[in-house]
C-alpha cells in the first residue's frame, strides 16, 4: 500500500515531502527496528527518542504531536491519526494475515458422540473429543486434543485452542477465544475440616459460565460452582495462569493480567483492571472500574467506584506509594537519627562534667 492508500483508509493526515517517491509500505515494525518500507507507530512518548533515528517508511502518530522539531531532520514521513496505537492494530492485521491453525472439517481421529449437536462448518482437531449431548455452535473450531464434556455448550464462532477443556455441563457463549491448556469447570476447592484431621470433600454441584466475546489464556483455570454458577460476564479478558476460584462472578469487560488468583465467592465489578500477580481474597465485592496495581493483596470489600489500589494489604494507590516511598527512606533516617542520638548523648555528658 502506498503511504497515501494507509492515510486514506485510516482518516489520518499526512505530514512530510516526497510522499510520491517513497516505497510503498509491505510491513509493520516497532520503531526501533524498522526499515525501509516499514510502517511504525508511537503510542508511548518514550519512545519518541527514535523519531530522529528510526529507519521507517512511515510512522503513525498522534494528531496532538507536536512535529515542528522534526521537520527536515527526520527521515520518515509521519500520519496523524487519533490513535496511533490502534491504528497500528488496523494496519498490522490488514498487512500480516494470520495463519489459521485449525483443521477444516472432522478430523478422522477427533471423537465426536453421536449424540452431540455440531452446527453448520464446525471443525474438529486430531485427537479431540466432544462428549454426549454436547453442543457445539456453527462455525467454532476446536483445536487438536480439545475434550467438551458431556452437556456442555459451546457457542458459534468460537476458537478453543490445542488441549482446552471444558468440562460436563459448563456453557461458553459466542466468540469465545479459549487458549492452550484452559481448563474450564474443574472442581473448586471446597474441603471440610473433620475432627479427626481429615478433610471431607465438598461436592461441586454447580456450573461455569464463559458469556460471549470473552478470550481466557493459555493454562487458565476457571472452577465451577458448588452451587449456581462461576460466571465470567461478556467482553472479559483474562490473561495466562490466571485462577478464579468457584462462585466468582467477573464483571463486563473487566480485565486480568497474568498469574493473579481470585478466591471464592468474590465479585469483581465491570470495567475492573488487576494486574499482575493480584491476589483477591474470598467473599467481598469490588466496584466497577476498580485498578487493582500489580502484586496487591486485597481482604476488603471495595464500594467506591474508579479507585485503584496498590501494595499488600493494599491501601489506595497514592497513600500506598507514598508509603512505600517513606519505607525506602527508613535506613537514612535511622542513621541520621542514630547519629542525633550520639550528638544528645555527647552533650549530655558535657553537661554533667560541668556540673
Amino acid at each position: 500500500m502506498t503511504i497515501r492508500e494507509i492515510a486514506e483508509w485510516l482518516g489520518g493526515e499526512v505530514v512530510g515531502s516526497g510522499i510520491e517517491a517513497r516505497p510503498e509500505i509491505e510491513r509493520v515494525a516497532k520503531i526501533e527496528d524498522a526499515t525501509t518500507g516499514c510502517l511504525s507507530f508511537l503510542a508511548n512518548p518514550k519512545y519518541e527518542k527514535h523519531l530522529d533515528t528510526t529507519n521507517a517508511t512511515a510512522v503513525l502518530v498522534s494528531r496532538k504531536l507536536d512535529l515542528k522539531k522534526y521537520e527536515g531532520q527526520a527521515s520518515c514521513v509521519f500520519i496523524r491519526v487519533d490513535d496511533p496505537y490502534l491504528s497500528f492494530l488496523q494496519m498490522l492485521k490488514r498487512l500480516s494475515p494470520s495463519i489459521d491453525p485449525f483443521t477444516s472439517g472432522i478430523h478422522p481421529t477427533a471423537v465426536v458422540s453421536p449424540h452431540a449437536v455440531m452446527g453448520n462448518h464446525v471443525s474438529v482437531g486430531a485427537y479431540a473429543v466432544v462428549g454426549d449431548d454436547a453442543v457445539v455452535g456453527e462455525n467454532s473450531k476446536i483445536g487438536e486434543g480439545c475434550i467438551i464434556g458431556k452437556h456442555a455448550q459451546i457457542g458459534s464462532d468460537c476458537l478453543l485452542y490445542p488441549h482446552v477443556v471444558v468440562y460436563h455441563q459448563c456453557v461458553v457463549g459466542r466468540r469465545v477465544i479459549l487458549h492452550s491448556g484452559a481448563v474450564i469447570g474443574s472442581d473448586g476447592f471446597g474441603f471440610a475440616p473433620k475432627p479427626d484431621g481429615t478433610y471431607e470433600k465438598i461436592p461441586q454441584m454447580g456450573i461455569a459460565v464463559i458469556e460471549d466475546d470473552v478470550e481466557i489464556g493459555a493454562n487458565t483455570t476457571i472452577d465451577r460452582a458448588v452451587m449456581g454458577d462461576t460466571r465470567i460476564h461478556r467482553g472479559v479478558k483474562i490473561d495466562n495462569l490466571v485462577q478464579i476460584a468457584h462462585n466468582v462472578s467477573i464483571g463486563e469487560h473487566t480485565v486480568i493480567a497474568a498469574q493473579a488468583g481470585i478466591s471464592g465467592s468474590t465479585k469483581i465489578g465491570a470495567h475492573c483492571m488487576i494486574g499482575g500477580q493480584v491476589g483477591v481474597s474470598g467473599h467481598i465485592e469490588i466496584a466497577d472500574h476498580t485498578a487493582l496495581m500489580a502484586q496487591s493483596g486485597i481482604h476488603f470489600n471495595i464500594k467506591e467506584p474508579g479507585k485503584s489500589y496498590f501494595g499488600s494489604p493494599a491501601d489506595e494507590a497514592r497513600k500506598a506509594q507514598r508509603s512505600a516511598i517513606a519505607v525506602k527512606m527508613l535506613p537514612e533516617m535511622l542513621r541520621e537519627f542514630t547519629a542525633l542520638k550520639n550528638k544528645v548523648a555527647e552533650l549530655e555528658q558535657r553537661l554533667s562534667d560541668k556540673q
